[in-house]
């Protein structure tokens, strides 16, 4: 899953307009995901999205090898996240800014019912630290491999376990308590 950088990062760097429109329109999918799964319901991914692109463009001569882009988009993104939560405190989610990527044939009941899920899901997340939902939305959700995680998140693979499990334990014990999956029989 993961993405590099384009081969002509020599010209992004160098500030080529074609070269940086290529690395947005690349990375402008999975940015949005990002802000998605780690923003929670009450965040405007849209805008964060957008304003991680505003950050990461005027920031980009900081970043000194193509193979670190990644980790450091990523890191971009956590910070503008944190700041629209704390923006955002307070201000009352609306339906309409929930799941918009659902295809196939119309099903009102079946949307109904996985916007829902995905609402819940979203929130249960939201109450993960961020650590531990960067970890669990890496690895569970976007399915990367355990040495991608680790170089996103500059840490020791030792201490990715640890916050995988912790991070799933901590969503399996709010998701129970939510009633969105059974409780465990003892």
């Amino acid at each position: 899953m993961s993405m590099r950088m384009p081969e002509r990062w020599d010209a992004v760097q160098r500030g080529d307009r074609a070269a940086i429109e290529t690395m947005c329109r690349t990375w402008l999918p999975v940015v949005l995901q990002w802000t998605r799964r780690l923003g929670g319901p009450r965040v405007d991914a849209d805008s964060a999205t957008q304003e991680v692109f505003i950050v990461a463009l005027r920031r980009l001569h900081t970043v000194r090898a193509p193979e670190a882009f990644e980790r450091w988009l990523f890191s971009v993104t956590r910070r503008v996240l944190s700041q629209h939560r704390r923006a955002v405190w307070g201000r009352r989610w609306e339906s309409d800014q929930q799941v918009d990527d659902m295809s196939g044939p119309a099903n009102p009941e079946a949307d109904f019912t996985r916007m829902t899920q995905a609402t819940q899901i979203q929130e249960v997340v939201a109450t993960l630290p961020e650590d531990l939902a960067a970890v669990l939305v890496l690895y569970d959700v976007e399915g990367r491999t355990m040495p991608e995680v680790v170089d996103m998140l500059g840490v020791s693979e030792g201490t990715l376990r640890t916050r995988l499990r912790s991070a799933r334990a901590q969503f399996r014990k709010v998701a129970t308590k939510r009633g969105l999956i059974p409780e465990e029989s003892k």
